[in-house]
């Protein structure tokens, strides 16, 4: 594992929430990366988890309480606010957040975030009504306004059957985060990427289209994950129900023919062209002007064309062809359809992905992939979409930069 966070000192405040029970997983990571990890238990975190718990997965004692004689004897609280080089709060109860938003220091948990001077993160968890409230909605304004990074919530099924916004992030996602936020350091500042996202949606009639089941989740993880490495990010998006990653330029398109048209003419101004997007093959020779009715017989044939090929077009240009990574979405022979792929559309690298399973893919929060190139590959195992883009990003600027070294010794 590497040790992007050795040497870095986190103070992790747990609040009371269900999610209490994902933190012990995420002192375990930010370990395996090298951090120092400290952790305050409020009261009502201490009816989700021990902190006998805690303190095995972090190898330090666990701070509960602002009345504890021995550690006040050396003024505890203002040490732990002193020593930390982030605080993060996650959970971050909606009980808590209030308290911060607020100035509140009535535990040692809202104490210390007062008293630090060092930067702070809260992960909100609760029930989407309650996250969705405009008196919650205006505490983490306040808390944005006053510079504390907000990472998530993320949305799905909670504990008590809603399903909405106010999931607490999963370990690896909120790992991401914290890295981003102790290391802004900006490896891709000048690059300029071009990642293609989401369906497209072919045209039959007025009503009907053919499209397919992507979400967009991994090609918008890309861009987020680029942009926060500082590169220059254009997302190239079909129609999805998603918002726009923070520094990240989006153009929006339906068709395959409107995302070939954006995608050439944005690829020449790019270093890395990624092709997400899970375009149709194919669309309807004519469109009906009014909607197709239902006739007598038990079939209707339609005519269909194909439609333009991307990813071949972008990796075939003569002139300012950027570095060209595809995506194969298979649901058999996997590899075996992904290499000739890459080596038929002339592609620089391509990942490929199994479809077919159940917890990866469309529609998924998780993924997994192999990245295949000319002469190697790699397996990023299954993770969030978050954690898969950011290791995925690395990969191709490595290769990438590989390739202009290579490039500036032959000429």
């Amino acid at each position: 594992m590497q040790q992007t966070l050795a040497a870095k000192r986190i103070l992790l405040g747990i609040s009371g929430g269900i999610a209490a029970y994902k933190s012990a997983d995420l002192v375990r990571r930010l370990k395996e990366r090298g951090a120092e990890v400290r952790v305050i238990l409020t009261n009502a975190a201490q009816q989700f988890i021990t902190p006998l718990t805690l303190q095995a997965v972090s190898g330090n004692p666990v701070s509960t309480s602002m009345l504890d004689p021995a550690a006040e004897a050396a003024m505890g609280h203002i040490e732990l606010a002193k020593w930390a080089n982030l605080i993060v709060v996650a959970p971050a109860s909606a009980d808590v957040i209030a308290k911060l938003a607020h100035g509140m220091a009535n535990d040692l948990l809202t104490t210390c975030v007062l008293a630090t001077a060092a930067p702070v993160a809260v992960a909100p968890a609760m029930n989407q009504q309650m996250y969705n409230n405009i008196a919650t909605q205006q505490n983490l304004a306040t808390l944005k306004k006053h510079k504390f990074h907000i990472y998530g919530p993320g949305a799905g099924e909670q504990a008590c059957g809603d399903v909405g916004y106010g999931r607490m992030l999963e370990p690896l996602e909120l790992v991401a985060l914290i890295e981003q936020t102790l290391m802004p350091a900006t490896p891709l500042a000048g690059l300029r990427f071009t990642i293609t996202a989401g369906p497209t949606r072919e045209a039959l009639d007025p009503v009907r289209y053919l499209s397919n089941h992507s979400s967009g989740k991994m090609g918008f993880a890309l861009a987020a994950a680029a942009a926060a490495m500082g590169a220059d990010v254009t997302l190239i998006s079909g129609p999805v129900q998603l918002a726009t990653p923070a520094g990240v330029k989006r153009i929006d398109v339906v068709s395959a023919e409107q995302m070939h048209q954006a995608a050439l003419k944005v690829a020449v101004q790019s270093d890395i062209f990624i092709g997400c997007a899970a375009v149709a093959d194919y669309r309807a020779a004519d469109v009906a002007t009014n909607k197709l009715k239902k006739g007598a017989s038990e079939q209707l044939q339609l005519t269909l064309v194909k439609n333009p090929d991307i990813i071949a077009a972008v990796a075939g240009l003569a002139k300012q062809r950027p570095f060209t990574v595809g995506f194969a979405a298979e649901t058999q022979n996997v590899l075996s359809y992904a290499r000739q792929k890459l080596l038929n559309k002339k592609l620089d690298m391509i990942c490929a992905n199994d479809v077919s399973q159940p917890d990866a893919g469309f529609n998924s929060e998780q993924n997994a992939l192999t990245a295949l190139w000319h002469g190697g590959e790699q397996v990023l195992g299954l993770q969030t979409k978050a954690a898969l883009a950011a290791s995925l990003i690395t990969l191709i600027y490595q290769h990438f930069s590989q390739q202009q070294t290579t490039s500036e010794a032959n000429k």
